[in-house]
């Protein structure tokens, strides 16, 4: 290979060490083949908001400006706008959650919230509790600051609550920064944690003086079911994280920390220091939204759209996967956590998957550990339900053979059972 065509990066010994610990996001690096138009994604996480009444966010868009005039195009202060906190906070009331204002602050979406957070707790070395798998993009912005993450097994009432007591055991009170989880309808795997287990992490995280943080982004969008209190609706020590990306617009990146006041300050800081303040406009734009539209309507509107894609997905998962794979049967979300035999690779099966037109996410990413090899994260929020179907008959397909070969090769000995 000639010199002109190697790539070569003449300041890679100038990068900081964090930089080089950092994980890619297997979803933001699936986004430009997701985008071909022969393809079927199942790989991100995208809300479809094609049927969002934009006469509604045009009048609210406009509103924004000639309400507020121009502070709403002005720099605002780091915490946020006091009226759009005030109108989370009425909003968070739907999940049994009383909140102030003064205990929240808004940020560019849950994904800057992770970051603060971390940066606010995180020293090189410090463990923190994560569920295992968990949202790759959280361990992408806690690798950043180097921690060791521990990534609790979960079932189906949720995380492991005895295997994080035996993880909190070995390092003593304090010995664990935080404990992230996501309680509804988990990001990677659909599975809702129980209410047992919910009382149960908050006793512990208490016992063992560690914050426990709760991100819910997907809360209000419940099929299924019945729902389950949020943890911070039982103590006011938990960490709150929510979102309007999955609820109204996720271009507007607004998102919110609801936190006890001292740590609320150190968050503040830290956030001073990363953008001093967040979009006025897009945040006047939210108030609106919680204030003067039948926003409960809207979200009922998008039960509607995602409910029979979950359907469709489930269905054609039990039509066509093999009878050795398992899956998720989640009751609200975006995602099916898909486990198939031990001797295939998720990650090894995706280039054939692209090559019949479907993206996943692989499993293997969702872990800090190198777990995950055989599972895989599948997403039904945005394409129609015929094309879930076929894109499941064709991943299907893909699978099947993989399979087939691996049974020629126990046959032929060139491979151990």
């Amino acid at each position: 290979m000639t010199t002109s065509h190697m790539i070569f990066d003449e300041w890679s010994d100038l990068y900081a060490d964090r930089v080089h610990t950092m994980k890619r996001s297997a979803v933001r690096d699936l986004f430009a083949a997701a985008s071909r138009s022969d393809i079927i994604s199942l790989s991100g996480g995208m809300p479809d908001i094609r049927n969002l009444p934009l006469d509604i966010v045009a009048d609210i868009a406009s509103a924004a400006v000639t309400d507020q005039g121009v502070s709403a195009l002005q720099y605002g202060s780091t915490i946020g706008r006091l009226d759009t906190r005030e109108a989370i906070c009425d909003y968070l009331v739907e999940d049994g959650i009383v909140a102030k204002p003064e205990q929240m602050i808004l940020t560019s979406g849950s994904q800057q919230a992770l970051d603060l957070i971390a940066k606010t707790f995180i020293n090189p070395g410090d463990m923190i509790i994560t569920e295992g798998p968990t949202y790759v993009s959280a361990l992408q912005a806690f690798s950043a600051y180097q921690p060791q993450v521990c990534a609790i097994d979960l079932d189906e009432e949720g995380i492991r609550v005895d295997l994080v007591e035996a993880e909190l055991k070995k390092h003593g009170r304090g010995g664990c920064k935080f404990i992230y989880t996501i309680p509804n309808f988990h990001n990677p795997t659909g599975i809702t944690m129980s209410l047992a287990r919910r009382r149960r992490l908050v006793e512990l995280a208490r016992e063992y003086g560690t914050i426990l943080i709760e991100d819910n982004p997907y809360g209000q969008l419940r099929y299924t079911g019945e729902k389950v209190p949020a943890m911070r609706s039982m103590d006011d020590h938990v960490i709150y994280l929510g979102t309007v990306s999955k609820i109204f617009a996720p271009g507007l990146r607004v998102g919110w920390i609801l936190a006890p006041k001292p740590i609320l300050d150190q968050i503040n800081l830290v956030k001073q220091g990363t953008d001093l303040c967040g979009s006025a406009l897009n945040q006047v734009i939210v108030e609106h939204y919680f204030t003067t539209t039948d926003w409960r309507s809207i979200i009922a509107s998008l039960i509607e759209v995602y409910k029979p894609r979950r359907e469709a997905m489930l269905a054609a998962l039990e039509e066509y996967f093999p009878p050795e794979a398992t899956w998720t049967h989640p009751e609200g979300g975006f995602f099916v956590w898909v486990t198939l035999p031990r001797y295939l690779d998720t990650d090894e099966l995706l280039p054939l998957a692209l090559d019949k037109g479907v993206t996943y996410v692989p499993g293997k990413g969702c872990y800090p550990d190198g777990r995950g090899v055989s599972s895989m994260r599948i997403a039904f929020c945005y394409e129609q339900p015929e094309a879930i179907e076929e894109a499941i008959r064709r991943l299907a397909k893909v699978i099947e053979e993989r399979m087939e070969l691996y049974r020629a090769f126990i046959k032929a000995g060139l491979l151990e059972g």
